[in-house]
């Protein structure tokens, strides 16, 4: 397949992957209102960090991560604590219409490290992403007979759409703050609270119950 074509195809499939009404999604909306496109655009970026980790491991395997008994069933554990924290932290955010400033240069690198941190736990604390970049991997070596080449460059542009997706919809919700109200953004800190528990419970139901 020429490289072109692996390009906009990779590019096309990072941006369908970020328009997914999942955790990341509420967490970059909300964060864009309250913070700021800036401390959203973080989180996009923290996004495309862990997506790359993910790509790469399904491209060259898993043999370099830590070979520890039941290490899934781990990181299950801690995703749905991380996950229970955050929609506690939600319900009990007093909602505001202007957001946050920094006072010095300090707090603001802490704040934008805060957020980066915050976009790879929420993207990799699910197993979903991961099992979908793997199945994107696996498909395009079979079906599609992509080289490495191929691969790299579809993926390289997948992480593009995915960052590029992402920052574009931190800015617009950034600008949906002026048409809303104390009252709209408390049912939104809700209705993302409950998108974490939702997310936490589906992950305790397949990892420890079913």
């Amino acid at each position: 397949m020429p490289l072109f074509l692996a390009a906009i195809y990779g590019l096309i499939a990072g941006i369908i992957l970020c328009l997914t009404f999942g955790t990341v999604f509420f967490a970059l909306i909300q964060t864009s209102i309250e913070r700021g496109y800036r401390s959203g655009v973080q989180i996009a970026m923290g996004v495309v960090a862990s997506d790359a980790f993910f790509i790469f491991t399904a491209i060259f395997g898993t043999s370099f991560l830590p070979q520890i008994n039941h290490f899934d069933k781990w990181i299950g554990a801690i995703g749905i604590i991380f996950l229970v924290i955050l929609a506690i932290g939600n319900f009990l955010k007093v909602p505001t219409l202007e957001p946050k400033t920094h006072a010095d240069d300090r707090s603001r690198r802490r704040s934008n490290l805060k957020y980066f941190l915050k976009g790879v736990a929420l993207n990799a604390l699910n197993p979903i992403n991961f099992m979908s970049w793997a199945a994107i991997a696996a498909y395009l070596r079979t079906k599609g007979r992509y080289d490495l080449s191929e691969m790299i460059v579809f993926f390289s542009m997948s992480l593009v759409g995915v960052g590029a997706t992402e920052s574009a919809l931190a800015v617009y919700a950034n600008r949906l703050r002026r048409l809303l109200t104390i009252k709209v953004i408390h049912y939104i800190n809700i209705a993302t609270g409950l998108v974490f528990l939702g997310v936490a419970t589906k992950l305790l139901w397949e990892e420890f119950l079913k």
